[in-house]
C-alpha cells in the first residue's frame, strides 16, 4: 500500500507539473501573438496615415487647379463678351468705310473701376456692381452716345470679372496700323483684349511665366488670358 501511495503521489505531482508547463507555455505563446498583434497595428496605422497624407495632397493639388481651370474659363469667357460689345459698338469710320470703335473704348480709367474712386472694402465688386453707380450711364434701354457706350461696356465686363475673380483686371489696347488718322484704333487694326490676375505657384516652385502677361517683369507674377481681335 506504501508503494502504491508514493506512486500515486508521483503521478499526481507528474500530472501537476505537466498542467503546469501546459499552461506555462500556453502563456508565452499568447504573450509571443499579443505583441505580434500590437505590431501589426502599428505598422497598419503608419500605412494608413501615409495613405492619407497623399490622399490629402491630392485634394490639395486638385483644389488648386481647378482654381486656376476657373480663372481662366471666366476670363476666356469675359473677354470674347468684350470682343462682342466691341463689334456691337463699331461704327463706320470718319475716314473710310471700315468699322471702328469710339475712341473711348481706349481710356484706360474707364476699366477696373479706375473712374469711380477707392474701394472702402476688400471686393470690388461688393463696392461698386451691386449697385450702379451713378457715374456710369444707364445704356440698357440703348439711348446712349458712342463714349456712353463704352463707359457702361467697361463697367459691365469689370463687374463680370471680379465677381469671379476679385484680383483680376482687363485692359483693352490696340495696334494702330494708321496713326496718322483722327482714329485711335484704325480700321484693320489689331484690338487685344487682355484679362490678368495673380500667378499662384504650388510649394513655392519657380515657374516660368509667359512674357505677355508680365510686360513689367517678374516682381508680380501674373497669368493672363489673351484676345486678339480685328472689325
Amino acid at each position: 500500500m506504501a508503494s502504491r501511495t508514493v506512486l500515486d503521489d508521483y503521478l499526481q505531482y507528474k500530472g501537476v507539473l505537466v498542467k503546469m508547463l501546459v499552461r506555462y507555455a500556453v502563456h508565452k505563446v499568447l504573450a509571443k501573438q499579443r505583441g505580434v498583434g500590437m505590431i501589426e497595428i502599428l505598422v497598419t496605422l503608419f500605412i494608413l496615415s501615409i495613405g492619407l497624407l497623399g490622399v490629402a495632397s491630392l485634394q490639395f493639388v486638385g483644389s488648386f487647379s481647378n482654381a486656376d481651370a476657373m480663372n481662366r474659363s471666366q476670363a476666356v469667357i469675359i473677354t470674347q463678351q468684350l470682343a462682342e460689345r466691341l463689334r456691337a459698338s463699331a461704327d463706320i469710320s470718319a475716314t473710310d468705310s471700315s468699322m471702328v470703335v469710339d475712341n473711348s473704348y481706349f481710356t484706360d480709367s474707364l476699366y477696373n473701376f479706375n473712374n469711380l474712386g477707392a474701394c472702402t472694402g476688400s471686393n470690388p465688386y461688393s463696392c461698386y456692381c451691386l449697385e450702379v453707380p451713378a457715374a456710369i450711364p444707364d445704356c440698357s434701354n440703348g439711348n446712349c452716345t458712342a463714349s456712353e457706350f463704352a463707359a457702361f461696356d467697361a463697367y459691365e465686363v469689370s463687374c463680370s470679372l471680379v465677381g469671379t475673380n476679385p484680383a483680376a483686371t482687363i485692359s483693352l489696347t490696340c495696334s494702330d496700323n494708321d496713326a496718322a488718322d483722327a482714329d485711335a484704333c484704325s480700321a484693320g487694326s489689331r484690338h487685344r483684349i487682355m484679362i490678368s490676375w495673380p500667378a499662384e505657384n504650388w510649394q513655392n516652385i519657380d515657374r516660368k511665366l509667359n512674357a505677355t502677361c508680365n510686360p513689367g517683369g517678374n516682381d508680380d507674377p501674373k497669368d493672363c488670358v489673351v484676345l486678339d481681335v480685328t472689325l
